[in-house]
C-alpha cells in the first residue's frame, strides 16, 4: 500500500505548547499524542488518558504535530485527520465516535493507521492499550493468514505454518479467527479437548493474563488453539475489545500468534485489524487473483505477502502473482494429495510432515520473523 512522505518542520527546542500553538500539555514529559480538531473526540481521548494515569498531547493537524511525534508514546489520529502521517514514525490509533460508521475503517487504511477504536465502545480498550504502551515490551509476533478468495486453503496453511513453528521450539498459538467457518478444531480433531473457545471469552474484559490464558487453552498437535466451537448450535460472538485483549495476551505469552482470518467484513475488522503482518494465500488462478486485489482494499496497511497455492500445470506463475498484486511472495503452498480428505477426518496434521508442507512453512516462517529479529 503505498503511503507519501509528508515534509517535516524541524522542531523549536525554544517553543513550549500553549494556547498559542493549538497543543496542549499537561506538566511533565508527553506519553500520548492526539491529532485532532474535534472537540467531542477530544474530550473523549483526555478522559480515558486521564484515567490511566497518562499525559496527553493535543495537535490540530499533523503539521503541528510532526514535531512532537517521535518523543510520543504512542500516537492517536482523529476521524476528521485526513492527511497521511510521517513515513516511518510510530504507529497510530485511528480514533472516532460511534456516529463515524464504515468510513472509519476505510479512512484508517488511507492514512496508514493500523489500529482503530470507536468511542466511547472502545475506551476501555484504549486505556489498556495505552498503559500497556508505557510498561510493556511488544512481545511476540501476531500474524494472520487469509484466504484471497473462498477455498484458497488460508486455514490448512495456517494449521501447517502452527505445526511447523512448534516443531522447531516456537512458543506458537493458532487462533481460529472466522466465527462462520465451522470450527478450526475440527480440522485438528480436537473438538473433544478440554479448554476455552472462544464464546467462553465473550465477556472478558480489562487486562488478561498470558498465563492464565495459556493455562486455559486447549491443545493439539503440540501446541494451543483457540477456536469457534464445531457444533451446529448458536454460540455468542465477540467484540474488537475481546479480541484485542486476548491477541495482546497472547503476544505478551507467546513468540508467534498465527490467525486464521475470515473473508466477512467483521471478521476482517475484528482480527485482521489486530494483526501486526498478514500472509494472503491465493490459488494460482486468474479469478482467484481478482478476488486478491480487491480484497487488499480492506485489509490494514501492515506488512503484507503472498503465499501462492500451486500446482503442476497451473494457468499462472507465483512470482507473476505476486508481481500483478504488488506482494512480495513469501511461498508457495503445495498441492497435497487427499488434504480435503484429511482435513475432513480430522488427519490434517498428518499432512504437514510431509517434506514440501515443511519446504514451505519453513520458507514462510523465515519471511515473517518476530519483533526484533
Amino acid at each position: 500500500m503505498s503511503r507519501h512522505q509528508l515534509p517535516l518542520p524541524e522542531p523549536d527546542p525554544g517553543v513550549r505548547a500553549g494556547p498559542a500553538t493549538g497543543v496542549w500539555l499537561p506538566d511533565g514529559p508527553p506519553e500520548t499524542l492526539l491529532v485532532t480538531g474535534l472537540e467531542p473526540l477530544r474530550g473523549e481521548v483526555e478522559r480515558i488518558v486521564a484515567a490511566t494515569g497518562g499525559q496527553l498531547r493535543t495537535a490540530g493537524n499533523i503539521r503541528e504535530a510532526a514535531p512532537f511525534w517521535d518523543a510520543a508514546a504512542a500516537v492517536l489520529l482523529g476521524s476528521d485527520i485526513n492527511e497521511l502521517p510521517p513515513r516511518g514514525k510510530s504507529a497510530a490509533v485511528l480514533v472516532g465516535l460511534s456516529g463515524d460508521g464504515d468510513r472509519l475503517w476505510h479512512l484508517a487504511a488511507a492514512v496508514g493507521a493500523e489500529r482503530v477504536a470507536v468511542l466511547p465502545d472502545a475506551a476501555a480498550w484504549l486505556a489498556e492499550h495505552l498503559s500497556r504502551g508505557r510498561t510493556a515490551s511488544p512481545g511476540g509476533l501476531v500474524l494472520g493468514i487469509v484466504g484471497g478468495c473462498g477455498g484458497a486453503g488460508a486455514s490448512t496453511a495456517a494449521v501447517w505454518l502452527a505445526s511447523a513453528a512448534a516443531r522447531e521450539g516456537v512458543r506458537v498459538l493458532l487462533v481460529d479467527g472466522d466465527p462462520w467457518g465451522g470450527g478450526l478444531e475440527l480440522a485438528l480433531a480436537a473438538e473433544e479437548t478440554a479448554g476455552l473457545r472462544w464464546p467462553d471469552l465473550a465477556d472478558a474484559s480489562g487486562t488478561i493474563d498470558p498465563r492464565q490464558l495459556a493455562d486455559s487453552l486447549p491443545l493439539a498437535g503440540g501446541f494451543p488453539f483457540l477456536s469457534w466451537p464445531g457444533t451446529k448450535e448458536r454460540h455468542s460472538l465477540v467484540g474488537h475489545a475481546v479480541v484485542d485483549g486476548v491477541l495482546d495476551a497472547a503476544r505478551r505469552g507467546y513468540e508467534l500468534v498465527l490467525v486464521d482470518i475470515g473473508r466477512g467484513p467483521e471478521t476482517l475488522r475484528t482480527f485482521a485489524w489486530a494483526c501486526d503482518r498478514i500472509i494472503v494465500v491465493v490459488p494460482a488462478m486468474l479469478r482467484a487473483v481478482v478476488a486478491t486485489a480487491r480484497l487488499l482494499q480492506d485489509l490494514p496497511p501492515v506488512e503484507t505477502a503472498l503465499a501462492v497455492r500451486g500446482r503442476r500445470g497451473a494457468p499462472l506463475d507465483a512470482e507473476l502473482i505476486a508481481d500483478s498484486v504488488g506482494l512480495p511472495l513469501a511461498g508457495v503452498v503445495p498441492e497435497v494429495r487427499r488434504a480435503a480428505a484429511a482435513t475432513e477426518l480430522g488427519r490434517l496434521l498428518d499432512t504437514g510432515r510431509q517434506r514440501n508442507v515443511r519446504r514451505f512453512a519453513g520458507r514462510v516462517l523465515d519471511f515473517a520473523p518476530g519483533p526484533g529479529a
